[in-house]
């Protein structure tokens, strides 16, 4: 048998064709079957339950959404309530309404530029060196003495750097409402007067008539009166991989696109009342959040904070009564604990480093908005995904795969046939893919002439075409469209045992989440081309699907090697999403969004929806709420969650998540409200990023141990050395210390350092530890030195080195003491980072050639300091080469055992510390607490405080009137439950003013 198109099947009438009509009828009613068509269920329009002959609403009853739902009532209702026809509003009734609602688009708040620099300077690390900056400049005045001009701007310098560099980056960031209001469409046409007149979108009102056709953006959030083959492109909002047929009474949204017909409709609902603009909403509100960042620096910054104010108290409670120090001789030392203790330029080394990993990241096609997200995603362990144009291509394909035949044709015949039955210009997204399912187009309408051709229409629900075969000359029709359709035509093949084997394949792809498309063909045996043929036959079956990126089933695989649990979130319908979790190895066991609104069914395996959350491998049919709810819920559940999309319905999650990433393509709306926004195509480079911020999470990590020990390793040496010695250290040259450390440390943002193959987390119990461990050790060395410098001669008689005051006249306050112990601090403390990045011996793993470089030219700066400076404010003197050289040689001995002191850590409190940590980890699985708890208010508010958004400048700033309007305000309540917020802004305005027209 054939498979050429050009020859049909010869065969009789089917066999039901030869009994008596009333039993064809009888099986007929039988036999009549309904095949499940691929699409939304249709709600029927509801009536509102309340008086419609008084519209002046209660807020009450407009809350109860049971009641006045404008996305659902019927037409008429809708116009009763908002108090407008089809004959639109007049130019004085908008301009009221205009008034009461507001325009049409989303408001973005402006921060002003000075009130936001100076909240870099707002957290009590800067408040610390402020109050050191003032004790300079302000306290340190009497005893004939000059204030401490030099500590003064030392530290105003040190401050102005760190917050310049975090203005910077903080102005550059997108802003993603403003992101969102650039999509709305800029021009509307509204019927005005009587008048349809083409008016700015912004001024649309609710109860505005308005229309679009093919290829305009919907203005604003409608009810159609009027649908003529209305197709609606709402992937962007929804997250629906295939255009959405509407009639009349539907609902369209805001933003988005009309691909097929024109439509008329009124307006429900404007600006950030829209479905569009709820999603903008979300997107804002979590701005003063305190990041996952800024809560490390706060627990970081704790910890020094504590261990400063400790010897700071010691020292006023011990120096000032037992020793008599004057005032002046006192501030100093105190000086020296704050300015040498605090790590002021932990938010600059952390922001430097975060900057350059940022650009590493964007050779690999990843640019990051949030630059702290970084730091972030090294720490993600769940990445919830959209489907629709993120894991897939948003673009309809046939899967040739599963293509089902029931005549003589080959899969290869039925899809050409099927693109003769399809458009080949101004195609809707079901030609398109069949068309474009071909090797090359042009075989669609290739050897024939077309002669007649019926577009789909919501009626007839299929498209057919009659054209002549130009190498027999013979004429042939070929239809193509819904199951239920095509088969009633099909009078030429149609049995019972055919419609059996079709419904188990439509069942089949539907359970699959496969769009069935089936194809039908007939010849005619005469020459005019609007006659009857000789019978349709039904000849095949297309499924079609948005199809995976090719990458994606890599990258999930690659991100699970990682040990990141990957979740699809997705619009689209359920059985779509779990034909693609299994195509992607994702699994399959996915929930639809009801169950997050009702929780899990009695007597199921789960106890809590957060069981189920975190059980489920996707949720389907969601929105933006859902999401938001989802990634939400996950991280009250301890965990860092990254989620990736490409829609403005993705947005809210975008926002919310520790890390947002839009993929390639994404919409404004999904690029302003994400961390990171990629590129090219495909989610490879979310691999890379990851193992990238993971290097960089290694970077900070010992950085943050090193500053830590430096911390501990300043305040309590200092501090021992003025109780045991009053030594009088001067301030100036721990700010010295301080400059060439950073500066230093600056160029661990190009360390060379291995990625975790796990989520990596902060433990700080380990980091301090650690600090706690090298800090008392350095402490160590340096009193050791003072001992033997001031009660031995022992360097004198070995080496034939002295102090200025000669042999026998040793004090604690040499000027060439101060400079010996500054040489040596400044030498081994920098030194300690070499320790700190490696996890074995430090030679064994090579730093990077600017880290070496960078030590070696600021260990040069100290030592030509130490030979030559001879300034007198700051109580320094030069030293003869001979104590250089005494110092490096004492440094590089107890430089050596530091290696063994972190072994012996690792094996003593470092393996206690993690087996506490596991224990309670089991603790908690058993008795399922969460593995973060609620914080105390305290903390929080003191974590907040390291926020480079905060929310008391802000605050002043409004009532000062800087820096633009109010954002709008949306009741979170209401949201969580889903409700339409439209109707209750809509009805409860004009009930509040009736229509005075």
């Amino acid at each position: 048998m054939s498979s050429d198109p050009a020859i049909v099947k010869e065969a009789g009438p089917a066999v039901e064709d030869s009994k008596p009509p009333s039993i064809q009828e009888e099986d007929h009613e039988k036999k009549k079957r309904v095949y499940k068509d691929f699409g939304h269920d249709q709600e029927k329009a509801t009536h509102a339950k309340v008086d419609m002959k008084t519209i002046e609403l209660k807020a009450e009853d407009l809350y109860d959404k049971e009641k006045v739902d404008l996305e659902t009532i019927v037409i008429d209702d809708v116009f009763q309530l908002l108090q407008c026809s089809e004959e639109g509003l007049s130019g004085a009734e908008a301009a009221r309404r205009l008034e009461l609602f507001g325009p049409n688009k989303l408001e973005a708040e402006e921060q002003n530029p000075f009130l936001q620099f100076l909240s870099f300077m707002w957290n009590p690390l800067s408040w610390v060196m402020e109050g050191a900056a003032l004790v300079a400049i302000v306290l340190s005045n009497g005893e004939h003495r000059p204030p401490d001009w030099q500590d003064f701007v030392g530290i105003v310098l040190l401050l102005f750097i760190n917050s310049g560099i975090g203005f910077y980056e903080e102005r550059g960031a997108g802003n993603a409402v403003k992101a969102l209001m650039d999509s709305l469409a800029p021009k509307a046409k509204a019927k005005r007067d009587g008048k349809w007149n083409e008016i700015e979108s912004a001024d649309l009102v609710p109860g505005d008539m308005i229309s679009f056709k093919i290829g305009d953006i919907v203005p604003a959030d409608c009810r159609l009166t009027e649908a003529i083959n209305v197709s609606i492109d709402q992937a962007a909002l929804t997250g629906e991989s295939l255009p959405v047929g509407k009639k009349d009474g539907d609902q369209c949204f805001s933003g988005s696109t009309c691909k097929q017909g024109e439509a008329e409709g009124v307006v429900i609902s404007t600006g950030p009342n829209t479905f569009f603009g709820r999603a903008a909403t979300l997107v804002g509100q979590d701005d003063d959040s305190t990041g996952h960042l800024q809560a490390i620096l706060a627990q970081i910054g704790l910890f020094c904070l504590v261990s400063i104010g400790l010897f700071v108290f010691l020292e006023i409670v011990i120096l000032y009564p037992k020793f008599h120090y004057s005032y002046r001789d006192g501030l100093d030392n105190i000086l020296v604990l704050l300015i040498g203790g605090i790590p002021i330029a932990m938010p600059t080394v952390l922001s430097v480093t975060l900057a350059v990993g940022a650009q590493q990241l964007a050779k690999h096609k990843a640019i990051v908005t949030r630059i702290t997200a970084i730091e972030e995603l090294a720490g993600v362990t769940i990445l919830c995904s959209d489907k629709t144009g993120t894991l897939t291509t948003n673009k309809l394909t046939i899967d040739q795969s599963t293509i089902k035949t029931y005549g003589p044709f080959s899969a290869e015949d039925v899809i050409l046939l099927a693109a003769y039955a399809s458009r080949t210009e101004n195609q809707d997204a079901i030609d398109g893919c069949v068309v474009g399912s071909l090797s090359d187009p042009a075989k669609a309408r290739a050897g024939i002439k077309l002669l007649d051709f019926k577009p789909f229409n919501p009626v007839d629900k299929r498209t057919e075409i009659t054209y002549r075969e130009e190498s027999s000359g013979r004429l042939k029709r070929v239809t193509k469209g819904m199951t239920g359709i095509i088969i009633e035509l099909c009078s030429r093949n149609k049995t019972s045992e055919l419609e059996d084997r079709l419904e188990a394949d439509v069942e089949e792809f539907a359970t699959r989440g496969l769009r069935a498309l089936a194809v039908a063909y007939e010849e005619l045996d005469h020459d005019d081309h609007e006659g009857e043929g000789n019978g349709f036959e039904l000849i095949g079956l297309l499924a079609i699907f948005d199809p995976p990126r090719d990458d994606t089933k890599q990258t999930i695989d690659d991100a699970i090697a990682l040990g990141i649990k990957v979740k699809m979130v997705t619009g689209d319908q359920l059985a779509i999403a779990k034909e693609t979790g299994r195509r992607l190895g994702l699994g399959d066991h996915m929930y639809p969004s009801k169950v997050l609104k009702d929780g899990p069914e009695p007597g199921s395996r789960f106890n809590s929806l957060d069981e189920m959350i975190m059980d489920a491998d996707g949720f389907a049919g969601v929105f933006p709420e859902h999401k938001y709810e989802i990634v939400k819920r996950l991280q009250g559940l301890g965990h860092l969650c990254a989620m990736t999309g490409d829609g403005a319905n993705d947005a809210p999650a975008l926002s919310r998540a520790n890390v947002g990433i839009a993929v390639e393509g994404a919409t404004d709306a999904a690029r302003g409200a994400a961390d990171i926004v990629l590129t090219e195509p495909g989610l490879s480079t979310i691999v890379h990023a990851i193992k990238g911020s993971r290097i960089i999470f290694q970077r900070m990590r010992n950085y943050a141990i090193y500053a830590c020990a430096v911390t501990i390793r300043i305040v309590v040496c200092f501090a021992i050395l003025a109780f045991a010695y009053q030594f009088n250290f001067p301030p100036f040259m721990v700010l010295i210390i301080a400059l060439l450390n950073d500066g230093t440390i600056m160029t661990l943002s190009v360390d060379r350092v291995l990625p975790s193959n796990t989520p990596d987390s902060w433990d700080l119990m380990e980091i301090f530890a650690y600090a706690v461990a090298y800090g008392l050790y350095l402490t160590l060395s340096t009193i050791a030195l003072v001992i033997i410098i001031l009660e031995t001669d022992f360097f004198e008689r070995k080496f034939g080195v002295s102090l200025d005051n000669g042999p026998g006249q040793k004090t604690a306050n040499d000027y060439q003491l101060h400079m010996i112990v500054y040489l040596q601090v400044a030498i081994i403390s920098q030194a300690l980072i070499f320790v700190t990045r490696s996890h074995g011996f430090f030679f064994m793993e090579r730093p990077s050639a600017a880290l070496f470089i960078a030590f070696c030219i600021a260990q040069l700066v100290s030592s030509i300091i130490a030979a030559y400076a001879d300034w007198g404010f700051t109580k320094i003197h030069a030293i003869s080469g001979g104590w250089i050289g005494i110092i490096w040689v004492w440094n590089i001995v107890w430089f050596l055992p530091l290696d063994w002191i972190k072994f012996a850590m690792k094996a003593t409190v470092i393996k206690y510390l993690r087996n506490r940590k596991l224990r309670q980890q089991m603790e908690q699985a058993k008795s399922d607490v969460p593995l973060v708890r609620t914080q105390s208010r305290a903390a929080s508010i003191h974590e907040s405080l390291y926020s480079n958004r905060v929310g008391f400048l802000k605050r002043a700033a409004r009532k000062a009137g800087f820096g633009g309007g109010n954002r709008v305000k949306m009741s979170q309540n209401e949201l969580r439950r889903l409700g339409s917020l439209q109707a209750q802004h809509a009805g409860a305005t004009l009930a509040r003013n009736p229509s005075r027209v």
